[in-house]
């Protein structure tokens, strides 16, 4: 354990602070000031023995958080990342985006504040590549089998380097121009700067997996040959289909989904020329959804000289603290203030969008909302409660039902649920040899969760291909939620 008396002598969590806003609006680097090793240290060392760390239970990798909390209050920041290695592939990720369920199970946190888990976690893998600790590990021997991984998301990144390390020839099919998936384009640089991906690249390319961007599986390869060239395939191309929002006035000019938006963000970032981009320059911005894509959605307009945001959610405001419906150790949902709300603008609960409007030019000008009701369970605007608000650009983040399948379900039958494609306990679908892990087979989730699946499924795809494995598998296709 850390210092056995750790958390009765620091007893407040002391988190890095985030930059001042006016000085981060200016660029796209990420908020939060690096922070400090004593106070990192510090914060670790308030680690209980706790007897049953229930912190293992709360994150679906089974970090082994005791573990890592005590060598880096011991200073053993080498061996800290050995433990972290073990358990997740990218610290670097889930450090920076994971909402941190383990926090919310530490047994700590049953009376104060929980230990800062994630912060220390991103603390120990920074410091493992600024001192070139982050070493490849080819594989003693080859197998001479080979795995096709569809998607670089986190699942198939995950999937990919441990079946590499396994010594499979593994081959990542990317859509898009750059590896990445959603942490490549999605995710806002605010939140995570692109070289963290460049990093990790190099060295699963050192240990010999091998990347195709631009090709599109299902139009310039199809799922059949796919599958007769590989002896097996990951599925891990995400949940990426929106949800709508079919009211009056949706094909209006300026209404858009909040991953159009975000992506032509992260190619200028990238500096790429972005053909009519959408742009928050000098509008009034709404972005519908209260989740972290609509965070997300507004931290961008601010940077972008947006003249108003407005993010309207169309629930209840969530509670400052846990409630009897969420008790310890279950991960409560909580009112957040994130850097992206603490950089501007105004949300509004209970609002139901009822219509977009135009001006004379087919352009969105304002939005009709009204107070939301509930009747019988359901969520409706409420009759004589409708004001517009000013809408130059409305963002839906809205959420996602699914993954873009229909050539997979075409080409190689293999059958949908929910949206998602199917599959049994073993990750594979009802087509022999082709497996599915991450969003595309559990419906969006954490990134935790995804390369947790990317790890599983290659322990599956190990087996398949062996006979045999000992990769470890952390979750099951049927888990869910951790709680007690």
């Amino acid at each position: 354990m850390a210092d056995p008396k750790g958390f009765l002598k620091v007893k407040e969590r002391e988190l890095p602070p985030r930059r001042p806003v006016a000085l981060r609006l200016m660029d796209w680097k990420e908020v939060y000031e690096q922070g400090d090793t004593a106070t990192v240290r510090k914060q670790a060392g308030r680690c209980m023995d706790c007897g049953i760390a229930f912190c293992h239970q709360g994150c679906p990798l089974g970090n082994l958080i005791p573990e890592w909390n005590d060598l880096t209050w011991r200073g053993e920041g080498r061996q800290a990342i050995e433990r972290l290695h073990a358990t997740n592939n990218f610290p670097e990720f889930t450090g920076r985006l994971c909402p941190a369920p383990c926090e919310s199970s530490c047994v700590l946190g049953i009376n104060q504040p929980a230990v800062t888990i994630k912060q220390v976690e991103v603390s120990i893998i920074d410091q493992a590549f600024a001192n070139d600790w982050v070493e490849p590990h080819p594989p003693e021997r080859l197998t001479g089998k080979t795995v096709a991984v569809v998607g670089s998301g986190p699942a198939g990144l995950a999937a990919a380097q441990q079946l590499t390390r396994a010594g499979h020839t593994v081959a990542v099919f990317e859509r898009d121009d750059r590896i990445g998936g959603l942490l490549r384009y999605g995710i806002p640089d605010f939140k995570m700067e692109k070289k963290h991906i460049e990093s990790r690249l190099r060295q699963m390319q050192a240990e010999g997996t091998r990347f195709r961007a631009n090709v599109n599986i299902g139009v310039d390869v199809s799922w059949s040959d796919l599958r007769a060239r590989y002896d097996a395939v990951i599925v891990a191309t995400g949940a990426l289909v929106p949800r709508e929002l079919p009211i009056p006035g949706r094909d209006l000019s300026g209404v858009h989904f909040a991953m159009e938006y975000l992506v032509q963000q992260n190619r200028v970032g990238a500096g790429d020329a972005v053909l009519d981009q959408i742009t928050a320059d000098g509008k009034h911005v709404v972005v519908l959804g209260g989740g972290d894509t609509g965070a997300d959605c507004i931290g961008t307009a601010h940077r972008q000289r947006a003249l108003s945001v407005t993010n309207l959610a169309i629930g209840v405001q969530p509670p400052a603290e846990r409630t009897e419906a969420h008790p310890w150790p279950m991960a409560p949902t909580l009112f957040e203030v994130t850097s992206a709300h603490e950089e501007g603008g105004e949300r509004v609960y209970l609002a139901s969008t009822v219509e977009f409007l135009a001006n004379e030019v087919g352009e969105v000008r304002a939005i009709r909302v009204a107070e939301t009701e509930y009747l019988d369970g359901r969520r409706v605007p409420k009759a004589g409660t409708e004001r517009e608000i000013p809408a130059d650009l409305v963002l839906l983040a809205l959420g996602f039902t699914g993954t873009e399948g229909d050539q997979l379900a075409d080409q190689l039958q293999v059958p949908f649920e929910r949206g998602n494609v199917d599959r049994d306990g073993d990750y594979q679908t009802s087509e022999s040899g082709v497996f599915v892990a991450g969003d595309a087979g559990r419906g969006q989730s954490l990134i935790v969760w995804a390369i947790a699946e990317g790890r599983a499924a290659a322990a599956a795809v190990d087996r398949y291909l062996e006979g045999e494995t000992k990769l470890p598998a952390p979750v099951r296709p049927t888990d869910r939620a951790v709680s007690i």
